[in-house]
């Protein structure tokens, strides 16, 4: 049986990474691949303890990137791995690049968050979901139940911006503009995508 592929797509908050990345998986089945959605954070409940820390102790980045990669190695062993071996399409809904986005700008290394999470695979392809920070934004408080989180600050949100850019002109992403519609967005990825695991 043929090894899957490994699908990442990133973005900060408001970029539209969830909707798209599920109506990729969507397509992906349609088109008669096994295609299968996930995530990271795994579980909500496992961010909602984390913040509960942070309340009780205060933000610290390096326990924050310590964190996040003991949900991704769950992640990468339960989840990831295994559905790659049986050929499925496995498409992330965040991966290694948003502990490197989000953590690197309030004072974790990037070279010793590469090095923790030096077990988590490469993917196949990552595309960044590029879209302003004022469009984000908006997008952000137009969700009634949506709250701003610590890291959703204005500044700290533009400096993650800056740093998904620098991934994608370094080469390790690949950048698509998220201010058009979400079918347009979707199709781009979904032809980025096949492209990737077409041409293995």
């Amino acid at each position: 049986m043929a090894r899957g592929a490994l699908i990442v797509i990133e973005g900060i908050d408001g970029s539209g990474k969830t909707t798209v990345a599920n109506a990729v998986v969507r397509a992906l089945n349609s088109f008669g691949y096994r295609a299968v959605y996930t995530r990271e954070p795994t579980s909500s409940k496992f961010f909602e303890a984390f913040e509960e820390y942070i309340e009780e102790f205060g933000y610290d980045p390096l326990v924050e990137v310590l964190a996040m990669a003991i949900d991704r190695a769950y992640h990468v062993t339960r989840i990831i791995a295994p559905l790659l071996e049986r050929g499925f399409i496995v498409v992330t809904d965040r991966y290694i690049y948003s502990s490197i986005a989000y953590q690197s700008v309030v004072g974790a290394s990037i070279d010793w968050i590469k090095a923790v999470n030096s077990f988590a695979p490469m993917p196949d392809v990552a595309i960044y979901l590029d879209v302003p920070l004022d469009v984000a934004l908006n997008r952000i408080r137009n969700r009634s139940s949506r709250r701003l989180r610590h890291f959703e600050f204005v500044e700290r949100l533009s400096k993650v911006i800056e740093v998904y850019r620098k991934l994608v002109a370094e080469g390790l992403m690949i950048a698509v503009d998220a201010t058009n519609s979400i079918e347009i967005v979707t199709q781009r990825c979904l032809d980025i995508v096949l492209r990737a695991v077409e041409g293995r």
